[in-house]
């Protein structure tokens, strides 16, 4: 059995991007891998927080994680600032980081250059922290949308320069892009990503947001002035993302959708998206109301840290013996 880890940050309600690119696919994927399913916590600390928006939102992702059908029988779901391990082995990886690697990544040169703020050191080393989190458990596979890619990258260049330079104890990850719904794009911007960070409340569909709400979105989305449903990402680019989106949430193909609306116009499509997308995420929001403020949340978050804290410490006490760490116990 193969082993998947993922971490989501904390920095604002999920979209339905997020859903229909990682967490629909997690379902499945803890079916037969033994995956582990963290909230990324420390990560979102590189920009500044709120403390106290910051714990809730904490609370509101490891909710939607279960809500949107993480069993906690099947896996491991925890908060990662409560394995004390993964900002240890960050360091050690960090002090086998480069500056130049990190500096190229492009995440890290989009948000300096976006910043109005000094920028913290954090933010130019967090990749290996990220590899830290993936290389305690031994993961096999990492599931990760395509803006990810480099990071995982990153986290496979620094396992096997850390095995070769030390010891060979590290899995090198597979890298994991689904092939349908890994990239939704912005319902204002669709030759951007769907994001939580957006300024524009109208970009993006939250996954908490109401069936009222979500249909005025759908509607509202940029697509183009010639009527036809056709999936031309380089020429259509809103109706495309229209289509994924609908596709994904439906589990309907592309093809099907074309052909069933290629004469009907732009309106009864956006209405059919929108009814679509109100019909998956109502579960999911019924469970969440539930899980929010229970206590069954916090003993699955509390026995997710034990769990995954037995294994993550069991890798980094090998890492620290890798390296030359602390003492050597002398047998009496």
């Amino acid at each position: 059995m193969k082993t998947i880890f993922s971490g989501i940050q904390p920095s604002g309600t999920l979209t339905l991007g997020n859903y229909l690119g990682a967490m629909k696919h997690f379902v499945e994927l803890q079916q037969d891998h033994q995956c582990y399913f963290c909230v990324v916590d420390e990560h979102a600390i590189t920009m500044p927080q709120d403390r106290l928006e910051l714990r809730d939102n904490i609370r509101s992702l490891a909710a939607l994680y279960l809500a949107s059908g993480i069993d906690a029988d099947k896996s491991t779901l925890f908060i990662q600032s409560e394995v004390a391990a993964h900002t240890q082995l960050g360091w050690m990886l960090q002090c086998v980081s480069y500056i130049g690697e990190l500096e190229r990544m492009t995440q890290f040169k989009d948000k300096a250059q976006g910043s109005n703020e000094s920028v913290s050191s954090g933010l130019l080393t967090y990749p290996p922290l990220m590899a830290a989190d993936i290389l305690l458990y031994k993961t096999d596979v990492v599931p990760v949308g395509e803006d990810q890619k480099q990071h995982l990258e990153l986290a496979r260049n620094l396992a096997q320069r850390f095995n070769h330079k030390y010891n060979d104890i590290f899995t090198v990850p597979e890298i994991k892009v689904p092939k349908v719904g890994a990239r939704i794009m912005s319902l204002q911007d669709p030759t951007k990503k769907m994001s939580k960070s957006d300024a524009n409340q109208k970009a993006y569909i939250s996954m908490l947001d109401e069936p009222k709400v979500i249909e005025k979105k759908i509607k509202s989305a940029v697509t183009d002035s010639d009527g036809i449903v056709a999936y031309d990402p380089d020429h259509k680019p809103g109706i495309a993302n229209l289509l994924t989106i609908y596709s994904t949430a439906a589990n309907r193909s592309i093809d099907s959708l074309v052909e069933r609306y290629h004469n009907n116009g732009y309106g009864t499509f956006k209405q059919d998206v929108a009814d679509a997308v109100i019909q998956l995420l109502h579960p999911i929001q019924k469970r969440y109301e539930e899980l929010i403020h229970s206590e069954e949340l916090d003993h699955i978050l509390d026995d997710g840290a034990d769990k995954a804290g037995i294994e993550a410490n069991k890798m980094l006490r090998k890492a620290k013996k890798a390296m030359g760490l602390g003492r050597v116990h002398i047998k009496k």
